[in-house]
């Protein structure tokens, strides 16, 4: 793994050098948006509202409104606040396990210890353990400065976010007053009694995600899919260029790494590409022709054998619905 943060914990005079990894992943497919009659990929620009250009990240600042006014900031003014600096993660207090409300907690991640010793990185260790307490610590990654607790995970230190007291909603709901029997009590206790055990997470899978997985397995047996390339469309970069009148389209730094790869596969590959795309708009234009959902759901249920493929072809209507969501959320965070 490839360490995000470097840095050391400290806590009275002890300090603790560590790497910072990333402790999670995420299992969910990933997806993208296309256009339902051509499969062309769906990007989304950066369009400045004021001059109609697409602008890229460099040209990009962040600004705050606040309803009247806004603030610019320069990347330059962000990298001067002193929090950008701050390679240390302050332990202030250390509290029972059982007094940090997990509501509060947030993105985990593993502690490394660093350096010929180990011994100061071990003895934090068992020291948590031993007294059954949970360091809180201050800490800056990304340019944020965050709130987080030390943890023991088997042999390791693990850091985990927390949320600030402030990031938590006020609600103005909550049951009404009732009246709870000793017999009611009796029953529900009985209940979880007969549903408890220890915990093992391997024993729980993600059913959605396994259908989903195995429909798109079925999908790519069957040959119901298109080229990769054949989604980017042509090379567009003749009508990119700028027009000489100052309103030429701003390239961004993906459209260019794209361009650059396709120019990399030679003119064979080209040719090859626009058979796929010419190919793929013949074998989808009867389903171009009918844009109803229920269509292409009923399209999708019939070459399905079987009941669970049937299923399987029912649940691609939602599969679609979280590309969408999945897509829009990645393109925020490479934003």
């Amino acid at each position: 793994m490839r360490a995000i943060w470097s840095g050391e914990i400290t806590f009275g005079l002890v300090n603790v050098p560590v790497k910072l990894y990333g402790a999670t992943r995420s299992h969910d497919l990933s997806f993208h948006q296309v256009h339902d009659e051509d499969q062309g990929r769906i990007r989304y620009q950066r369009t400045c509202e004021v001059c109609g250009r697409e602008i890229d990240y460099e040209h990009i600042d962040k600004a705050y409104d606040d309803g009247d006014k806004t603030v610019v900031l320069t990347d330059e003014e962000l990298e001067d606040l002193p929090a950008e600096d701050n390679d240390e993660i302050d332990v202030v207090q250390f509290v029972r396990d059982e007094q940090v409300d997990p509501i509060l907690l947030g993105t985990s991640y593993f502690l490394e210890p660093v350096g010929r010793s180990s011994k100061a990185y071990v003895l934090l260790r068992r020291t948590l353990e031993d007294t059954e307490r949970t360091a809180i610590v201050t800490f800056t990654l990304r340019t944020k400065t965050r709130l987080g607790v030390l943890r023991v995970h088997e042999d390791l230190l693990a850091l985990q976010t927390l949320r600030w007291p402030t990031d938590l909603k006020d609600v103005d709901f909550g049951p009404s007053k009732t009246t709870i029997s000793a017999k009611e009590l009796t029953m529900s206790a009985s209940l979880v009694e007969q549903f408890s055990g220890d915990f093992d997470p391997e024993q729980f899978t993600d059913e959605y995600q396994e259908q989903l997985r195995e429909l798109v397995e079925a999908k790519l047996d069957e040959g119901d899919s298109v080229d990769t390339d054949a989604t980017f469309g042509k090379d567009g970069s003749a009508d990119d260029g700028d027009d000489g009148d100052g309103g030429g389209k701003v390239i961004s730094l993906m459209d260019a790494l794209e361009r650059s790869v396709q120019k990399r596969r030679g003119s064979g590959s080209s040719s090859g590409d626009a058979k796929a795309a010419q190919a793929t708009k013949g074998s989808k234009a009867s389903k171009s022709s009918n844009s109803s959902n229920s269509s292409k759901k009923a399209d999708g249920a019939k070459k399905s054998s079987g009941s669970k493929q049937a299923s399987g072809a029912k649940k691609s209507g939602g599969s679609k619905k979280s590309g969408a969501s999945t897509k829009s959320g990645s393109t925020k965070k490479s934003a």
